[in-house]
């Protein structure tokens, strides 16, 4: 794989299936003073229903397990899926290193994608200095990119950093974004009462949304680096 402005490496490349919420909840009590759900919403300061409705749904959302191992310094591959070793020792090479979860949902340079899958297909390791000066590692997630709109810039098949954290609007920077039930990469700017989104590629016109269709839109973070594979 050869990537633009890395210090990456992939790992993993493992598929993934649903993450069972009593597996994950087991592992967690086995390497940290939680015992109860009660205690986990408190850790993951959010109301006690919302663990009860991820034990319902049998996962656990990707947040949590980022959350939960900075927290306790796990390592989120094993707090998920039991893989590897439950811990990350200060000072080891392997605390140099944060993995990032890639999702299954592309990013639509085009039309628009309807794959908004948020589930988790593999994993990533990147240098933890690297992540930090772009952003909050804790909050990054890669995509995969459907379409030509956004070449040379962007093409089909890249694979793209995103930092949920950083959804603030800011004129002329690069977003990924849903706008209704679809999910794009644009440049975005912001007009007064009106967003513009922006394709590289001169082919396809922008596209203005103001009015209620603004209500329709929502940021999903910043892209920040992008990878591509020539072979």
């Amino acid at each position: 794989m050869n990537c633009q402005d890395s210090t990456s490496e992939p790992e993993g490349r493992q598929t993934v299936s649903e993450t069972a919420f009593d597996s994950f909840f087991q592992r967690l009590k086995n390497q940290t003073p939680i015992n109860s759900q009660i205690e986990l919403a408190r850790a993951l300061s959010v109301h006690r229903s919302a663990v009860t409705q991820a034990k319902h749904r049998g996962m656990v959302p990707v947040s949590w397990i980022f959350k939960l191992a900075r927290m306790f310094r796990l390592d989120p591959e094993w707090l998920e899926r039991g893989l590897g070793e439950p811990s990350i020792e200060m000072g080891s090479e392997r605390s140099e290193f944060q993995k990032i979860p890639k999702v299954k949902a592309r990013l639509g340079a085009g039309g628009g994608s309807f794959e908004v899958d948020g589930q988790v297909s593999e994993y990533y390791a990147f240098r933890w200095d690297w992540l930090r000066r772009r952003g909050n590692p804790g909050h990054m997630v890669l995509m995969d990119v459907v379409g030509d709109s956004m070449e040379p810039l962007l093409e089909q098949g890249d694979t793209v950093l995103i930092d949920q954290s950083q959804n603030t609007l800011i004129s002329g920077r690069i977003y990924a974004l849903g706008v209704e039930d679809t999910v794009l990469v644009k440049r975005v700017e912001k007009h007064p009462g009106k967003l513009v989104l922006h394709s590289a590629n001169q082919h396809y016109s922008p596209l203005s949304l103001q009015g209620d269709e603004l209500d329709n839109v929502r940021i999903i973070g910043t892209l920040i680096w992008t990878c591509r594979e020539l072979v």
